[in-house]
């Protein structure tokens, strides 16, 4: 089948629309990594994504009586631009639904490049279903994002110009993956011609869907998907893409939001271009295969995909940045509540930069510090801890701690005599409007909330921490409700973090 794909890549149309991306030195990733790090440019397309290559060369190939009657396709964002550019320079009409909760900004930008737009639904399940339904009642062509041959050899060309550009060996090439269309393409046409370079997959930790089908040898669907990275938000990829993925990809390898968010900045320090989190998936797990693998003087090629980003998301991006770059570190330490402890706990922090300092009078004996830091990696925060511990001050390393970093850092002191049989939960639902009220509204309301906490990020999910007072009868009720709402919760009355500054 690789020799099909190698004619179909070679043969595919895409230069109608799509420009030959560069293949540029990262100078600041390459020295910080001592490896040479060169990013596919796809971002820089006009539609500011690869998908447009693949689209347009499904429609390209299509006969044209089919072409003239018109196409489909059921897409929130990149995809749904490639067809509306593609429909409009072939001459033909094309429907793209779209779940109700898509941004403006991409809704525009697919009417602006001719496309009607059909709103359906909240997810893209649900646009896709009615697509569907759609294609029957109009006799029209759905373009499917990733499970076709024709679309997943116009996305193979990127492979096809990567051996082009850069003729020396490769070690290996990291393409992100959502349903799959663009790493089978490139992996198709790479792996033909020089078997010995490796393909290596990326998806963020909660839509790793890929990953999940590969290890189990067949198809995962995922009950849901994390979309923070809504460019690979997939529940289950496709049954060409899995197979050919199964052929051609050497290993999997899944990164975090904070990784993504760090990858972000790394590409904006080299590019100045912002690249979007599915766009930058690719460089976050160089940087992990890198550390793990311990090689230096390979040569690395990361795909930049996509640079659709929503603007309000930048100050999530910004903030979680520097925790994804292993830049900065976050402690809980308790130090004596007596005359010159204050003063030795800063004399050991010494000329570091500190990010955040917390304190508040609470306790006659003993007081509990919450203070970020700037550090230069995982073994220096070590070497913190090290250093309190061994001066006497009890410390926790609240890093990783998503309960300390998305809220208690802006809540500590927040102690209360008054709230008995308080219990402390982390909830998590789709950031959409009315979804705060509908979650207030639904909770039993002789159940007296004794803590609350939200701030919008700018991501994709809204996050709450709750206090409520539950006496300890009505527990069973209260399990009840949390299985009832539909919402990702967490249980925090056992965090160390919130037994320190809040119990």
């Amino acid at each position: 089948m690789s020799g099909d794909y190698l004619e179909r890549i070679l043969n595919a149309r895409v230069y109608d629309v799509a420009q030959e991306t560069p293949l540029e030195f990262a100078p600041n990733l390459s020295a910080r990594l001592n490896n040479r790090v060169l990013l596919k440019r796809e971002d820089m397309q006009s539609v500011f994504s690869f998908k447009l290559r693949g689209a347009y060369n499904k429609m390209a190939q299509l006969p044209p009586e089919i072409l003239t009657q018109g196409v489909i396709a059921a897409s929130a964002g990149n995809h749904a631009q490639g067809v509306a550019l593609g429909a409009k320079r072939l001459g033909t009409t094309a429907i793209i639904v779209m779940p109700v909760t898509t941004p403006q900004v991409k809704i525009d930008a697919v009417r602006s490049r001719g496309g009607e737009v059909v709103l359906h639904g909240d997810t893209y399940d649900d646009a896709y279903a009615h697509a569907r339904q759609l294609e029957a009642e109009k006799e029209l062509t759905f373009i499917h994002p990733f499970d076709d041959p024709d679309v997943i050899a116009g996305q193979g060309t990127i492979g096809m110009e990567i051996l082009r550009q850069y003729q020396q060996p490769i070690h290996a090439v990291f393409v992100a993956i959502g349903g799959g269309g663009l790493i089978s393409g490139i992996a198709a046409y790479i792996k033909r011609l020089r078997p010995q370079t490796k393909i290596i997959g990326v998806e963020p930790v909660d839509a790793d869907a890929m990953t999940r089908s590969l290890k189990a040898g067949h198809r995962i669907k995922l009950p849901n998907v994390g979309l923070f990275a809504d460019g690979v938000a997939v529940r289950e990829v496709g049954v060409e893409t899995f197979r050919l993925c199964q052929q051609y990809v050497d290993e999997m390898i899944l990164v975090d939001t904070d990784d993504t968010c760090a990858a972000i900045k790394d590409v904006f320090e080299d590019t100045r271009s912002i690249l979007e989190p599915a766009g930058a998936l690719s460089v976050a797990a160089i940087k992990a295969y890198v550390e793990r693998e311990q090689i230096t003087d390979q040569t690395l090629i990361g795909i930049a995909c996509g640079a659709n980003m929503n603007f309000d998301r930048l100050r999530f991006v910004a903030e979680r940045a520097e925790i994804g770059e292993r830049r900065e570190a976050i402690f809980a330490v308790t130090i004596p509540e007596e005359r010159g402890s204050l003063r030795k706990f800063c004399d050991l922090l010494g000329r570091r930069n500190i990010t955040e300092f917390n304190y508040r009078i609470a306790d006659e004996s003993i007081a509990h510090i919450f203070v970020g830091m700037q550090v230069s990696g995982r073994s220096d925060v070590a070497q913190m801890v090290s250093t309190f511990e061994a001066n006497g001050f009890k410390t926790i390393d609240l890093t990783d701690d998503e309960f300390a970093k998305l809220h208690l850092r802006h809540m500590v002191g927040g102690r209360s005599p008054l709230a008995e049989h308080e219990v402390l939960y982390r909830f998590e639902f789709p950031e959409r409007p009315g979804a705060l009220i509908k979650f207030l509204t639904s909770m039993r309301p002789d159940w007296n909330i004794s803590l609350f906490h939200y701030r919008n990020h700018g991501a994709d999910y809204g996050r709450i921490v709750l206090g409520v007072q539950v006496p300890p009868g009505e527990m069973t009720d209260w399990q009840a409700f949390l299985d009832s709402i539909g919402y990702r919760y967490w249980d925090e009355n056992q965090n160390p973090a919130y037994k320190l500054f809040l119990a």
